[in-house]
């Protein structure tokens, strides 16, 4: 053999050699497929979902105004970290109208991405999702999530009474607020407002279990007092921790007369709104994209500075990753937060609409 052959035969074997996987972990990955159920699935590594995401540079939100829980921030954070363009359709659109204009928009350019939804109208819809478990899948409790995965809690809150030290003191019970000369108010009608209903329904528990008709009579009491007034009027307002918490930092904020925020012991009502990919999703990269986001570290953190509770947050206090500065500003709650289920809302939804309107007005 001369030298020419025999060089071109070491670089043949060299060349074989260095192409040849050497070891499980060399061989190439799958590729990428954006509708998997979970990154591992789908793109194996977190680098490939954002390459995957960025390659479609949009993201379509519904139902998110940027003033509610911090969605400005983390929508502008989102965006810069991954140079994906964040569009907003129907900002001021409530759960079902979010679930409206998917339909309306479905096939176009337009059509929402992700949704924002509270819980019975998720579970309600839950056909029309793509099921997808984030990597902290498993601190989501599970009450707040479904076990295939097309919905998931991300933040929540505890119903509340603010109120006006200088008017009344920190109400030890919502049954407390039918004191004569209190004005109460809640934050809308609760046959159509979801907070309002909330507020009927925290003042309904008793022993961890709801019981609509004592909500209702407590703010039938209220009203015959001559009491039940708007919330800009009112010495105490029932709401949600984050809304009345907000409400105590505008008032120190701006000087005003201080608003404080209390929970009842004991009567601990949690609610929390879920995320859900559409199974139509434009863009479903991307969608994937931002839940990993929203229940990371960082995302559920972002919620935090909003007084929102984050629906990791139990696991991330453990492992030390929690706003501890964001956290301590949190109301005290004592008890066993109660969520009450889909069939508990409809049953309660039910007695109020009958009861509601002749007992309250």
């Amino acid at each position: 053999m001369t030298i020419r052959a025999s060089a071109v035969v070491v670089m043949l074997v060299s060349a074989a050699a260095c192409s040849a996987p050497t070891s499980k972990g060399d061989k190439e990955l799958p590729p990428v497929n954006p509708m998997a159920a979970s990154m591992k699935d789908g793109f194996s590594t977190m680098d490939r979902l954002v390459e995957a995401a960025k390659r479609e540079g949009t993201l379509t939100v519904v139902g998110l105004p940027r003033g509610w829980v911090n969605y400005a921030d983390i929508m502008d954070r989102f965006s810069d970290k991954y140079g994906i363009k964040v569009i907003g359709v129907s900002p001021e659109a409530n759960s079902q109208q979010e679930i409206d204009a998917a339909t309306r928009l479905r096939g176009s350019k337009d059509a929402p991405d992700v949704f924002d939804l509270s819980l019975d109208v998720a579970v309600a819809n839950a056909k029309r999702f793509a099921p997808y478990k984030v990597v902290g899948w498993g601190d989501v409790p599970d009450r707040l999530k479904d076990a295939k995965g097309l919905w998931y809690g991300v933040y929540g809150g505890y119903m509340s009474i603010g109120y006006d030290p200088r008017k009344l003191s920190a109400p030890a019970s919502y049954a407390a607020l039918a004191k004569p000369g209190v004005s109460v108010a809640l934050p809308g009608d609760p046959l159509r407002t979801a907070s309002a209903f909330s507020g009927v329904m925290a003042a309904s528990l008793d022993g961890g279990k709801v019981d609509a008709a004592r909500g209702v009579d407590l703010f039938a009491r209220i009203k015959r007092a001559g009491m039940l007034s708007q919330p800009d009027r009112a010495a105490s307002v029932v709401d949600w921790d984050f809304l009345n918490t907000a409400r105590a930092e505008t008032s120190a904020r701006d000087d005003k007369p201080a608003w404080q925020v209390t929970i009842p012991r004991d009567a601990v009502l949690a609610s929390y709104y879920v995320q859900a990919i559409s199974k139509d999703a434009p863009h479903p990269a991307a969608a994937r994209l931002w839940e990993e986001f929203l229940l990371s570290d960082e995302g559920q953190n972002l919620y935090l500075k909003a007084y929102a509770r984050p629906a990791r947050m139990e696991a991330m206090e453990m492992r030390g990753t929690l706003d501890k500065t964001a956290a301590a500003k949190l109301p005290a709650a004592t008890g066993n937060p109660v969520v009450l289920t889909v069939p508990e809302q409809d049953e309660a939804k039910s007695y109020l609409k009958t009861h509601w309107s002749q007992a309250v007005g």
